[in-house]
């Protein structure tokens, strides 16, 4: 494919509104888990555990002022927000000879998994014939953040939301890749979000990893392409490409029946294959576990594709918590603000619990 170039970036997260912010976090844990932080003020349900990696100061307000925020839940807030500071990262300027070739496509795991379920709670136990808020309603659908995004920031492109937990970031990828190779866009903001609320902390406690992580939220938007990148033959790629930082590759898989670890490993060859790379152009490798001790089978199945090649890693989780579908997006987010002038390709892995499987390059 051809690289996809990646002209701003932007992250909310427990580390702070920055991308810097988690990076450092990131290098300055060396290994360790961060703890969390009290998520009572927040949360007001009861937790598995009082800790989480929330953002504690996050007010959607104070970022975009009263008009039009009343009715955000906070996934919407979170991606609002983060779309807003891409596009102002990148510089790009949205006007009426601009809007309609600039595009939205969002990964998330259920869209707001509070709004829906409280939603869905007041259906049985408000009086009939189920007086439920009806302003209510436009949150419960997983499309909601996207389309409010594009609301506010003016946008007139393609628009979508991808589910798919760990895999909703990679398949948004190349969603918007797709979209401007195909020259209905020029410009994707591609990203991922995901909420703290009772409902994920739950989810995440009695998941595979049993809250080894704390429950997590953030959002991290890229804006990919431009005309450069819209139509025409595909070229030379690869990254031997000059230029600043670019998405050379995006694939997913699928491993049932215990099958996902080489289902991984055939990913990130074809991965590989895809940017006309090598596995000694890999120098870091960012994966979406969540785990501080014990088998690592996302890293195990990366390294065997890398054919003894170990690069450096990044473990995201660690400073961000269990952020779902958000994990890879501030992953790579975190390696292209990493501290230092580490150049290469990231590779990014992510391994979901029905055996889905993704990988995804990048030119740092």
């Amino acid at each position: 494919m051809n690289p996809l170039t990646i002209n701003g970036l932007a992250t909310l997260s427990a580390a702070g509104d920055r991308p810097e912010a988690l990076a450092q976090r990131v290098a300055d844990l060396a290994g360790a888990a961060h703890p969390g932080v009290p998520v009572g003020a927040i949360v007001t349900e009861a937790l598995p555990h009082p800790q989480g990696q929330a953002l504690l100061d996050f007010d959607v307000r104070a970022r975009l002022g009263r008009r039009g925020t009343s009715f955000y839940d906070r996934a919407t807030a979170l991606a609002v927000v983060a779309c807003g500071d891409a596009l102002d990262d990148s510089g790009l300027t949205v006007d009426d000879t601009t809007r309609t070739r600039i595009g939205v496509v969002l990964g998330t795991t259920v869209g707001s998994l509070k709004s829906t379920s409280d939603y869905t709670r007041e259906t049985l136990v408000q009086d009939k014939p189920y007086l439920v808020n009806p302003v209510l309603f436009p949150n419960t659908v997983m499309n909601c953040a996207a389309g409010q995004a594009a609301i506010r920031h003016g946008l007139k492109g393609v628009n979508a939301t991808v589910t798919g937990g760990p895999l909703a970031f990679f398949n948004a990828l190349r969603y918007a890749g797709n979209a401007i190779r195909r020259g209905y866009v020029d410009t994707m903001l591609v990203g991922a979000v995901e909420e703290f609320s009772a409902h994920r902390a739950w989810a995440s406690a009695l998941g595979p990893t049993g809250g080894a992580i704390p429950a997590g939220e953030g959002a991290a938007v890229f804006v990919i392409g431009g005309p450069a990148d819209s139509g025409g033959p595909a070229d030379s790629g690869g990254p031997a490409d000059s230029g600043g930082p670019a998405v050379c590759a995006a694939t997913t898989g699928y491993g049932p029946d215990g099958t996902a670890e080489q289902a991984l490993t055939d990913c990130v060859a074809r991965a590989l294959r895809a940017a006309g790379a090598v596995p000694g152009d890999v120098t870091l490798l960012a994966t979406s576990e969540t785990v501080t001790a014990g088998p690592r089978p996302q890293r195990d199945a990366a390294l065997r594709a890398l054919d003894g090649h170990r690069p450096a890693e990044l473990v995201v989780s660690r400073a961000a918590g269990d952020c779902g579908a958000a994990l890879p997006a501030l992953a790579l987010a975190a390696a292209l603000r990493e501290p230092g002038t580490r150049s290469g390709l990231t590779l990014l892995t992510a391994h979901g619990t029905d055996g889905g499987v993704g990988a995804a390059l990048v030119r740092r």
